[in-house]
Formats: structure tokens, sequence, C-alpha cells
């Protein structure tokens, strides 16, 4: 007989709330730790990475291309990111994922989708873009790629 661990509520809730997954996967996770938050922090980071490398592989047909203007008005971006399906395409996550993108692109000026997705995230320099696109992967189970981006600056 297996037994089963009391999971803290609040654990849980901020543990879904700071990570994404779903409650399922959070309780697993603090039940697998014994309750340590952080190591059940790590250990869904390390899960939602393994499920985002079995996904890199899939074809990417669907999304949407985001656009952005930065406040001044002289510099421009669209950005083409995919995922497998059009369900995903439309999820609220994906799309706020395109805009953080665009964003990204606007600040750092990178000069292709390698170095796009190596650079620190302007948001939260503790990660990359290619660990926020991950984070997004391993939430929603799809693949997804940035493909291409194009940035317009006044004056280039």
């Amino acid at each position: 007989m297996v037994s089963i661990m009391t999971v803290n509520v609040d654990q849980l809730k901020k543990l879904r709330k700071q990570t994404q997954a779903g409650v399922a996967d959070c309780r697993q996770a603090l039940e697998d730790t014994k309750g340590d938050y952080d190591k059940a922090r790590k250990l869904l980071e390390n899960r939602g990475l393994e499920k985002a490398s079995k996904k890199s592989g899939k074809t990417t047909t669907q999304g949407l291309i985001e656009s952005y203007i930065h406040a001044n008005g002289k510099i421009g971006v669209l950005v083409e990111l995919k995922s497998e399906t059009d369900f995903v395409a439309r999820n609220e996550e994906f799309r706020k994922l395109a805009h953080e993108i665009a964003m990204q692109i606007a600040a750092m000026d990178p000069k292709g989708i390698a170095e796009l997705m190596a650079s620190a995230y302007i948001r939260d320099a503790s990660i990359t873009i290619e660990q926020l696109v991950k984070s997004l992967i391993a939430k929603v189970g799809e693949n997804v790629t940035i493909s291409r981006f194009s940035r317009l600056a006044m004056g280039d």
C-alpha cells in the first residue's frame, strides 16, 4: 500500500503560480520531495525541460505573427511564432510569449534566432529566451518555435 503525503495547500498554490505547472504535477513534485518547496520547484523545471526536449522534433505549422512598435515609434518588430496546432496558437499564454519575444527583439537587436534564443530575457536575466520558450512547451505539451523575425529601426 502506498502512503500518500498530505501536501501543504499554500505551498501547492505558490508552486503552481511560480511554475505554471498543473495541480497534479505540483502535488506529485511536492510528494516526491517530501514537501521541500525548493526541491519540488527544481524537479518541476527538470521535468518540464525533459518534456520540451521530447517535443523539439515535432513539426510546427500553426502560429501567429506578432508585431510590436516601441513606445518611441522608432523601432518596430515582426516575429513569427509557431506551434503544432491552432488550438495552442490561440492560447493567451502563446500570444503573451510572442509579444514578449517581440519586445526582446526590439530591446536587444539580435542578429539571428540562435542569438535571440541564447540571450538573457529582459524581464528576468536569470533565464534565457530558450528557457522561456521551453517553459511554454512544457506547459502546453506541444513544440513551439520562433521561425523568423524582422526588426526595423529608424536610420538603419
